[in-house]
């Protein structure tokens, strides 16, 4: 098997991956384990008008602003996609990611469906990863499991997921998070490949 270094250094990978999926299927975990295992994978950092959760850190979980500072994100077009998502908004900055690919690094975007949509409309060539939860009620559990959000606010997301499942068809490729490890494999073999 490859080191991230080999991999980094053997391909020259210009395409965008852009991971997305309904909230709770594990993104954060699978793009963290990844990382950890292939270090040369760069994930961007996305912005948040969302408040930092305990443990999370500025300009490594995410870069955190108020609304005004998002609002000029967007009126600057430094945005390459963004998104409103259970009343907050989220976006990915448009240079980080560009210098990557320019460099070939190998670049990964966790990013909700409404970023994947405007990613696909402004890179065409990206390709899309669709991360499905076994099953409806493992997606629940674990939306349910995490103890950090209102009842309120689980209700949104589960609303939500139900749009996002539905869209999955719009997706290049589906992975299904049975195991951690396997979905870091084969997003890594996605990755290689294009």
């Amino acid at each position: 098997m490859e080191t991230s270094d080999s991999l980094s250094r053997s391909r020259v990978l210009k395409r965008l991956t852009v991971l997305s999926g309904p909230s709770g299927v594990g993104k954060s975990t699978v793009v963290a384990r990844l990382r950890e295992d292939h270090p040369g994978v760069w994930l961007s950092v996305s912005v948040t008008t969302r408040k930092p959760r305990p443990g999370e850190t500025d300009g490594v979980e995410y870069h955190f602003t108020d609304d005004a500072g998002f609002d000029r994100m967007i009126a600057d077009g430094t945005l390459l996609e963004w998104a409103e998502f259970a009343g907050n908004r989220y976006g990915t900055p448009r240079e980080p990611v560009e210098e990557r690919l320019a460099r070939g690094v190998p670049t990964l975007l966790e990013i909700d469906l409404q970023g994947a949509r405007q990613v696909r409309e402004t890179m065409p060539d990206a390709r899309l990863v669709f991360l499905a939860p076994p099953s409806w009620e493992e997606l629940v559990r674990r939306l349910v499991g995490r103890g950090t959000e209102s009842d309120e606010v689980i209700e949104r997301r589960l609303a939500a997921a139900r749009v996002e499942l539905a869209a999955e068809k719009e997706f290049d490729t589906t992975l299904v998070n049975h195991s951690v490890p396997g979905v870091c494999e084969e997003l890594l073999a996605l990755m290689a490949d294009h």
